[in-house]
Formats: structure tokens, C-alpha cells, sequence
């Protein structure tokens, strides 16, 4: 699915799925591409040709910076806020629920949703630039849609520490120390070999027995339709606030000096 400015593109071979998303700002996910990324990996969640699933992003920087700045700053009413945040909310839901096990490739840099998405797949393997940060706080918000995804990969502790210093970045090594990710490698070369091997041996696996063991890690996540949209319902009512704006607008000037 091609958009203005980015997309969602998917590929089906040999019993392995890649879905790969692109935005020029950072791999950052307006509405309309997070919407797409959500029905793509539904509907490959249940495509009886596939047997696993590979989660990545295009560009050879950020794997994904988060919601877009320009639609946060758009969002008029606590209704539109509530849309934006739940494509968030969608996008975690469907892979949770695919019956197929999603492997992410982050080759880069992970901030607040970028982080989310990488924790919501079921084995992430990343190269040593795939630092992370959950800078929501820092913005007036807080990774509130995200955050059910996250501290059921490294733990409330870790969750807090990202949470609460929003503004300071945790390298590849924490993220793999803490869970967040299953390898970490030198290069991108070495990644995508990685991806690659485990991909063909979990193509040759029974499919079933797969999507019982992803029931198993994903067990006691059942209330997640209703949690994350309700916490789609704070973050769309704290976008609104002028402390968000105002901490947006700056950091979007910042950016255009830089």
C-alpha cells in the first residue's frame, strides 16, 4: 500500500512473510500507514501460506521514530486524538494476535512507538545502532498505548527508567541485557543472516505448534483491545494540552535547524 510519503509493502516466499513499512521522516507512522501496517499483519496472521513473519523497516537509520509530529500537532478534539493513538493500539493488537510468530529486524534507532513495535514481536534481533528511548514524557504525553507491550518485555523497573527519562537514549546492549531483544549484531550484513536462518528453520516447523507456543507467550494479554484503547483515550486528551504542542513545536524547530 503506497502512501504520499511512505508505505506498507508485503512479500510472501517459501513460507516466510516480510512486511516492511517506510517513512522519509524517520520511518515516523502517520495514521494512514500505521492503519495499513495493522490490516497487513492481520491479514497475514491468518495466511495459511505462511508460516512466520518478518517485521521491518526501509532506510538504513531510525528502524522507527514513533508517532508523527505533524499529525500530533494536527489533532483538534480528544476524538481525533483517541484515532491517532489507537492505529498504535491496532498495530500492537494484530500482532499479538497473528497466529504466526513475528520476527523484527531493527536495524536502527527505536523511539516511543519504534520501541513498542519492537517489543511486540516475538523475537527481535537488532545490530549494535538499535538504541532506544521512550520520549513521550519528554513531549507531555507518556508511552501510555506502548507501554503494555514494553514492560511485558523487560519488566516495570526497566519500563519506569525508560519512561520517566525520556530524554536519554539506552543502547542495544541494555535493550538485549533487559530482553527487549533476543540478539544483537556487528553489522547489518550479520543481522539479516541471522533473520534469514531463523526464518527458514521456523519455515520448516509445524505451524501449529508455533501458534500454540505464541498463545503461551501472549497468555494474560486477552484484555488488550479494551486497555489499549483506553489508553489511546489519555494520550489523545494529553496531545491536546499546549505543553505538548509547545514541547512539539520546539523539537521540530530544533530538528529543522539541525
Amino acid at each position: 500500500m503506497q502512501h504520499p510519503e511512505g508505505y506498507v509493502r508485503s512479500e510472501i516466499e517459501h513460507g516466510i512473510a516480510t512486511i516492511e513499512f517506510f517513512h522519509p521522516a524517520s520511518n515516523s507512522l502517520p495514521g494512514a500507514i500505521l492503519s495499513d501496517l495493522a490490516k497487513t499483519i492481520n491479514d497475514i496472521g491468518i495466511d495459511d501460506r505462511v508460516k512466520v513473519i518478518i517485521l521491518k523497516s526501509a532506510g538504513e537509520k531510525a528502524f522507527c521514530a514513533g508517532a508523527s509530529f505533524d499529525e500530533l500537532v494536527a489533532i483538534s478534539n480528544k476524538e481525533e486524538g483517541h484515532k491517532f493513538f489507537s492505529g498504535f493500539a491496532n498495530v500492537i493488537n494484530a500482532m499479538r494476535k497473528s497466529h504466526k510468530l513475528i520476527i523484527g529486524r531493527i536495524h536502527g534507532k527505536a523511539v516511543g512507538g519504534g520501541v513498542g513495535l519492537a517489543a511486540a514481536v516475538d523475537y527481535a534481533i537488532a545490530t549494535e545502532e538499535a538504541s532506544v528511548k521512550l520520549s513521550e514524557l519528554a513531549v507531555g504525553i507518556g508511552p501510555f498505548v506502548v507501554g503494555p507491550a514494553v514492560e511485558r518485555k523487560i519488566g516495570l523497573s526497566c519500563f519506569s527508567q525508560l519512561a520517566i527519562d525520556a530524554t536519554e537514549w539506552r543502547s542495544a546492549e541494555w535493550a538485549k541485557k533487559h530482553g527487549l531483544y533476543a540478539e544483537i549484531h556487528n553489522t547489518t550484513a550479520e543481522m539479516d543472516e541471522a533473520i534469514s536462518s531463523l526464518a527458514q528453520r521456523l519455515a520448516q516447523s509445524s505451524p501449529d505448534a508455533m501458534y500454540q507456543l505464541k498463545k503461551i507467550f501472549w497468555q494474560g494479554t486477552e484484555h488488550w483491545d479494551t486497555l489499549l484503547a483506553d489508553r489511546a483515550s489519555v494520550s489523545g486528551r494529553l496531545v491536546l494540552s499546549d505543553f505538548t504542542r509547545n514541547a512539539i513545536s520546539r523539537f521540530k524547530a530544533k530538528t529543522v535547524r539541525n
